[in-house]
């Protein structure tokens, strides 16, 4: 009995190596079974073994289900559920030293000018240029700096271009003469193009419900900047001059240097490269500092080697959105700079409602050299913070009616603001109106900035920014041209050609195919493109009953 037993044994043996395999894929770091088995016959031995293992899988399964526990999961999750915490404060400070130095160096073309003019008796159209060869940096660089961004990271780029900037600002406080400062502003201009991709970074590690109030805050920073600018200049323009203004400017940028090896890099941009376990690394990182923790699972990797190429842009999915949100960043840019000159010349001119023939709408000469006072000064610091009304206003509007309605509506009270400059009323409520006029455009460009990185999935989203921000200066370089030139013949033309861009610009925000708040940042174009297509029936569905 016991020979016939141990053969039963070897048979059922022999039957089970031939009949039954195991695998073990590499999907997890634990081993799961996988049972490949054939029919048995009617006298062939039992599987009970077999059913066995099966069931401790399952049972296995039901319990991680039963949990909490995902076998998988995406960034947009893991960022969902770390939360916004320390990690985002320490991040909203360093990105927003970004914004204050890109300020800063903005604000530094309207002070130090009047000085250049008389340093080195400077035409009107020279001094002009020094301004618009900053523009035309930017305008070169936006986009290259986008697809360095897409393409080798977004940390990478952001510290080489603040880096840039840094190195030729402070050579701008030593240019000896005229055309060194061209070049070097030109070269610093080109560098500023690369501040937009800060809030790249910053947008990818935000969670959906404080991504639009924190990127909003961010304008808080520009403001700032503006402010400590005209402060800064209060004391040393009178004392030392251009040239230690110049090199004091560069502080901003002195600080994030000593601070950006902290920087992460996108943990989003590194599982599109194929890096899971870089992205891994920072998102438990993240985790630790904000004290939550990662989802339990294999962090799911969508890659896409083909980043940051300007014609992915015009796919069928986002031809039209990227033809109006570049149209919206130019009339914002366009008018926002447009507004500031405009105040300027027209309060120059006496009064508002000078025509072509008034001589006090003309210089008395090319050469004339006024340094600022103290009262200029004030009156730059009060221009400067009626942008905080806007960003506040902004924040209390954004999540609640959404994106497009909230840029549809500053451009509205924009064009609504500049009515009054049309009546001959007295300077202080044209002060008032003026401030209101620039709130509002304010706040519909950082609108602006929460949008356009929301809209673009991760594949071409700095692409996205750096190609709406190049669009912006080509509004910023034209504007000149209306607030200035045009000024001089018709005051009421110049500020239709304001009052009408800015309705179409509420008609090309109105008119955006997608509202993108409470929306998941997508991942690639793949991604997005097969999300529409799930989409689609069930908006039939919907419109069916």
């Amino acid at each position: 009995m016991n020979a016939l037993k141990r053969s039963s044994q070897v048979a059922y043996k022999r039957w089970k190596d031939r009949n039954i395999s195991f695998v073990t894929p590499q999907t997890d770091d634990k081993s799961v079974l996988t049972v490949h088995e054939e029919q048995p016959g009617i006298d062939e031995p039992s599987d009970e073994g077999v059913h066995t293992i099966q069931e401790q899988v399952d049972l296995e399964d039901s319990k991680n289900r039963s949990s909490g526990i995902s076998e998988t999961f995406t960034v947009e999750e893991a960022v969902e559920a770390i939360g916004f915490g320390s990690f985002q404060w320490k991040l909203s400070m360093l990105t927003g030293v970004a914004w204050m130095a890109d300020a800063m160096e903005m604000m530094l073309l309207s002070i130090a000018t009047p000085q250049l003019r008389c340093d080195w008796r400077l035409s009107s159209w020279r001094v002009a240029f020094i301004t618009a060869i900053v523009f035309i940096g930017m305008m070169i660089s936006s986009s290259l700096w986008g697809n360095i961004s897409d393409k080798y990271g977004r940390k990478v780029c952001l510290i080489l271009c603040m880096m840039w900037t840094l190195h030729y600002g402070l050579l701008s406080a030593f240019a000896p003469v005229y055309s060194w400062i061209l070049i070097l502003r030109g070269l610093v201009g080109f560098g500023l193009g690369g501040a937009p991709q800060s809030v790249t970074l910053y947008t990818e590690f935000l969670p959906v419900k404080s991504r639009g109030i924190s990127i909003i805050l961010l304008g808080v920073f520009w403001a700032l900047g503006a402010v400590f600018e005209v402060l800064l200049a209060m004391v040393v323009m009178p004392t030392l001059g251009w040239k230690w203004l110049l090199a004091f400017s560069t502080f901003p940028l002195v600080v994030f240097a000593a601070s950006c090896c902290w920087l992460p890099e996108s943990a989003r941009f590194d599982v599109l490269r194929g890096r899971e376990d870089k992205a891994l690394d920072t998102l438990k990182y993240i985790a630790a500092v904000n004290g939550s923790s990662v989802p339990t699972g294999r962090l799911i990797v969508n890659t896409q080697t083909e980043r940051g190429r300007i014609k992915d842009l015009f796919l069928p999915e986002y031809r039209k959105t990227t033809l109006l949100v570049w149209f919206i960043w130019f009339c914002n840019a366009f008018s926002y700079y447009g507004l500031v000159l405009l105040t300027t010349e027209m309060f120059q001119a006496g009064s508002p409602c000078s025509g072509s023939g008034n001589s006090n709408s003309e210089p008395r000469c090319s050469l004339e050299c006024n340094d600022l006072t103290f009262p200029d000064y004030l009156d730059l610091l009060w221009t400067t913070l009626a942008e905080f009304p806007g960003i506040l206003v902004t924040l209390w509007m954004i999540d609640r009616i959404g994106r497009r309605k909230s840029m549809a509506i500053c451009f509205v009270l924009f064009s609504v603001s500049i009515l009054p400059l049309y009546a001959c009323t007295q300077r202080t409520v044209l002060i008032v109106f003026i401030f209101i006029a620039r709130a509002c455009i304010t706040g519909g460009w950082q609108v602006a900035y929460v949008y356009t990185p929301e809209i673009f999935p991760t594949a071409t989203r700095a692409i996205g920014i750096g190609t709406g921000s190049g669009m912006a200066r080509v509004g910023a370089l034209i504007t000149p041209f209306i607030a200035q030139v045009l000024l001089k013949s018709s005051v009421y033309l110049t500020l239709s050609v304001y009052l009408i861009c800015c309705l179409l610009g509420a008609v090309a925000s109105w008119f955006l195919p997608m509202e993108t708040t409470g929306r998941s940042l997508q991942e690639s174009t793949q991604s997005t493109m097969e999300q529409k297509n799930m989409e689609r029936p069930h908006d039939s569905e919907t419109t069916s009953n």
